[in-house]
Order: structure tokens, then C-alpha cells, then sequence
């Protein structure tokens, strides 16, 4: 009997008896709208994504088109560092754990820096926060998450862990323990804004120099007596290994006049 249904509704349509829409057509179920309303919000935050990462490209290039000055001072202050204090030159990064072009240049270049200068004495590494607010929610609080892991002695464990989970910086706890860290001392510290006034030093740090994006690099010449250092080259954006080298090398093969240091 259930075969003749589908022509009868057919039927009663093409005579006018039955209102359209039509009551034999298939509805969709509750589950089926929830499937759609969820797919459609994930492709929202794909889009979203996409262009939250062009607009940061666009940034900066902008930045890398800027002129940046030189022959600027720098308090580098008790900043995480890299490296001898001994080394002939200290190359000063400023960085965002949540910037996908800072990502890039931890995974792709970082590892040859650190072979070839970091680990041989040559380069002194400083590593100076510069969240950009505006545009990541999660990155002011990830550079204090990185300080408060320094507190128990795992501050480059967590640098890299933040960098390696860039798309899934919290729950903060969660990186603390996977780290072995105490996390209700982590925790205590991250809640408390121990470390927010140095981030916000770093940032000054960042203004007088002119960075406005991430990663930016600076090269100086070391003072092993001081903190303070003048910036000699810039690197703005996530650029080549080749074209860290390039500077590294020059000034590296030129012998520092006493101007080039701390002033």
C-alpha cells in the first residue's frame, strides 16, 4: 500500500488540493540542522583565519618597507638569553608566540642560527616579547606563561612547546604539566601578573626601535659589562637563513670602534 503514496501526494499537488510546500516531503531532522549550523560555523572561523593571516602578511610587509633606525640603544635588562655572554655579537629578537611568520622563523631558521653561531660562541641570542594585542588575544599571556615556566628553571622548554602549539596555547596548565613543572606554583605566578611589566618593558624596547610586527631582529655588538647595546643591522620579518648570515658575517669580520658599543 505504501507505493502509491508518493503518486497520490504527486497527484493531489498537480491538482491543487495540497498546499506547496508539500506535507509528504521529508523534513529535516533536529540533528541534521545542528550538522549544517556547525559546518557552517566552522567554515566561518576557516574564513576568519585566513583572513586574520593576511592581514598580518600585509602588516608586515608594511613593517618590512619601513625604514628601521639604527645606532639606537637597547636596555636588554635580565632577558632570556642564549648563548655567551662573551660572544662578539648579540642578535635581539622581538617576537609573538602566536604570529605564524614568528612560528615559521622558530622552526625554519632558528635551528641553523643556533648551530652554526649560537652553540659555537659567536652570537649571543636575546629573546624580547612583542605581542601584538590587537591582533592576538593569547600572545601577551603566553610570553608571561614562557616567564613564569623560567621560575622553575624550563623557560626555553616552554618557548619551544608554545611555539610547537601555536593553534592551541591554552589551557596553560596543560603545557606547565607536560612540562613537569609545579603547576599550582605556575598557575599562582600566571594569574598573579608577575611578569607583565617586563613584557611591557620589552615592548617599549620594541618602540624605540620602530617595530611596529613580528619577528623583528636587531644585531649589536656584545657589551660583556653592560645590558645596554646599540643596534647595528635589522632583519625585519621572517626572512632567510642566508640573509641572517649575510649580516652575522659582516659584522662579524669587522673590528668594533669603541662608538659601536653601549653608549
Amino acid at each position: 500500500m505504501t507505493r502509491w503514496i508518493p503518486g497520490l501526494c504527486l497527484g493531489l499537488l498537480m491538482t491543487g488540493l495540497l498546499p506547496a510546500p508539500p506535507l509528504c516531503a521529508q523534513q529535516p531532522s533536529t540533528d541534521d540542522l545542528k550538522k549544517e549550523i556547525q559546518e557552517l560555523k566552522e567554515g566561518q572561523k576557516a574564513i576568519q583565519k585566513d583572513l586574520q593571516d593576511i592581514k598580518t602578511l600585509l602588516q608586515g610587509r608594511a613593517a618590512a618597507a619601513a625604514p628601521v633606525p639604527v645606532n639606537v640603544v637597547l636596555d636588554l635588562g635580565n632577558a632570556p638569553a642564549q648563548g655567551e655572554r662573551t660572544a662578539k655579537l648579540t642578535l635581539i629578537e622581538f617576537s609573538d608566540y602566536q604570529c605564524p611568520f614568528c612560528g615559521r622563523h622558530f622552526r625554519q631558521t632558528a635551528p641553523q642560527l643556533d648551530k652554526e653561531y649560537i652553540e659555537t660562541g659567536k652570537v649571543r641570542h636575546v629573546f624580547l616579547d612583542f605581542p601584538l594585542e590587537s591582533m592576538h588575544e593569547s600572545a601577551f599571556k603566553a610570553a608571561e606563561a614562557a616567564r613564569c615556566a623560567g621560575d622553575q628553571g624550563k623557560y626555553w622548554q616552554m618557548h619551544q612547546r608554545l611555539f610547537e602549539n601555536q593553534s592551541s596555547l591554552e589551557p596553560w596548565t596543560a603545557h606547565a604539566t607536560a612540562l613537569g613543572l609545579d603547576a599550582a606554583a605556575f598557575e599562582t605566578c600566571l594569574n598573579s601578573s608577575k611578569y607583565a611589566a617586563d613584557v611591557r618593558k620589552d615592548m617599549a624596547e620594541a618602540k624605540k626601535v620602530g617595530v611596529t610586527g613580528t619577528p623583528a631582529f636587531f644585531l649589536a655588538y656584545t657589551d660583556p659589562k653592560s645590558s645596554k647595546v646599540t643596534t647595528l643591522a635589522s632583519l625585519i620579518g621572517a626572512q632567510p637563513f642566508a640573509s641572517f648570515k649575510a649580516e652575522i658575517d659582516r659584522l662579524l669580520a669587522a673590528q668594533p670602534k669603541p662608538s659601536e658599543g653601549t653608549r
